[in-house]
């Protein structure tokens, strides 16, 4: 049997961020060969990972980031199972390590940042593995959102349960804080859309026949049945599509009025919001 120093075994931790006991345990299983030790660690996280794979990660960390230019951004949520993990400086860490590695590659979906390599050359989804076998937890990149505009703000609200990335069509003096503005609006309202054309039609054939079936149910004349639909399915997209809805910070004026008011062609081409739900 070979011998296993403890600088070995320290060696092997600081490498991988596992507890020394399951350090020590694959370099007494690898016979001292430290490559193959931590083959058996990546081994035993994938079998946590198997092993967690039906089990609910309901919490995280959600965050959204811009680059330098202010032109590009990501959103994204790296889940766990308890905010104990999710709370954690290393996931956070990872997290955030995440979001840069995706935002450098411009990547455009969520498998194609899990597909990303990170400095070792390996994958962030064999990272997320070793990860689980570290946390006992299963985690995982649940959401994620890239954004290209003239201008690209981020908004992460505190407690990091919530974020909202928007692309905006002009780089115009005030866009920062208007755009913060109404990434808030976003974090706080969740529009369904950036206006009725971006609501799908079966959305829209949805809320016409809740009106419809309401407005019956209410005794109405048959003959203004639709009319009554037809108001309520557009108090639903002015409430819940972001331009037309109220400004959270001025209700007299719409979202569309407020960055008008900035620059008067000066409007939202893209937006994505993640939540936690608590």
């Amino acid at each position: 049997m070979a011998t296993i120093t403890a600088a070995e075994v320290n060696k092997l931790r600081k490498q991988t961020g596992l507890g020394m006991m399951d350090c020590k345990k694959a370099l007494v299983e690898a016979e001292g060969d430290f490559d193959k030790a931590i083959e058996i660690l990546r081994k035993k996280g994938q079998k946590v990972a198997e092993k967690r794979g039906d089990r609910d990660a309901a919490e995280g960390h959600v965050m959204a980031i811009t680059n330098d230019a202010g032109n590009e951004g990501v959103i994204l949520v790296l889940n766990s199972e308890t905010d104990f993990v999710a709370n954690n400086q290393d996931f956070i860490d990872f997290a955030t390590t995440i979001a840069n590695t995706a935002l450098a590659a411009k990547a455009d979906s969520k498998d194609a940042v899990n597909g990303l390599s990170l400095a070792d050359g390996r994958t962030i989804q064999e990272h997320v593995t070793d990860q689980i076998g570290k946390i006992g937890e299963k985690i995982e990149v649940s959401e994620y959102g890239y954004i290209a505009a003239e201008a690209v703000v981020a908004y992460n609200h505190p407690g990091n349960n919530i974020a909202a990335l928007v692309g905006l069509s002009k780089n115009v003096d005030g866009v920062a804080d208007a755009g913060k503005d109404v990434a808030m609006q976003i974090a706080a309202m969740a529009p369904v859309a950036i206006d009725a054309d971006g609501v799908a039609q079966e959305v829209k054939d949805k809320e016409l026949e809740i009106g419809r079936e309401q407005a019956i149910q209410e005794g109405k004349p048959e003959q203004i049945v639709d009319k009554i639909a037809q108001g309520k399915l557009n108090k639903f997209l002015k409430e819940n599509t972001l331009l037309t809805q109220d400004f959270i910070k001025d209700n007299k004026q719409s979202v569309a009025g407020y960055l008008k008011s900035i620059d008067k062609e000066l409007t939202v081409t893209a937006f994505k919001r993640i939540s936690i739900a608590k």
